[in-house]
């Protein structure tokens, strides 16, 4: 069996490459609020420069081994300063392991999360400000 692929029966027969897999959870990262963007690191940055397109930059897919049709997802995240590290991290493995599942059908075992660095390209949270001219009146 190749390993890009991973074939498995329901009602027939069926193939899905890991880089399809990659794409959907790169696009549940991109959309989690505090990601700037997925790290590509230098090999993928070295294959764009060649002229490859690495399908869900980013992003690393694996199989279990034997039979079963668990993943395991692992994702580069850039995030936007002032927001919350491990919340970040906690909704990205959330919504990653929700559209993966659902879009694919298959168990998604784990999503490790890896948070590169942190970037400026953005707001950042903004605070309450009628609480902090509540706290200013009594000053």
């Amino acid at each position: 069996m190749d390993s890009d692929s991973r074939q498995f029966s329901i009602k027939g027969e069926r193939t899905m490459s890991q880089g399809f897999i990659a794409q959907y959870a790169a696009e549940a990262a991109l959309h989690t609020p505090g990601v700037s963007g997925l790290n590509t690191g230098i090999a993928s940055g070295l294959k764009e420069a060649i002229g490859l397109v690495p399908e869900g930059r980013g992003v690393r897919v694996s199989f279990r081994s034997g039979e079963s049709d668990d993943v395991v997802i692992t994702v580069y995240l850039d995030v936007l300063y002032g927001h919350v590290m491990p919340e970040i991290a906690w909704s990205v493995q959330e919504r990653v392991k929700r559209d993966v599942e659902r879009f694919t059908g298959l168990n998604v075992d784990a999503v490790n999360v890896h948070v590169v660095r942190v970037t400026e390209g953005g707001a950042a949270p903004q605070e309450d400000l009628s609480l902090k001219a509540e706290q200013e009146d009594y000053l």
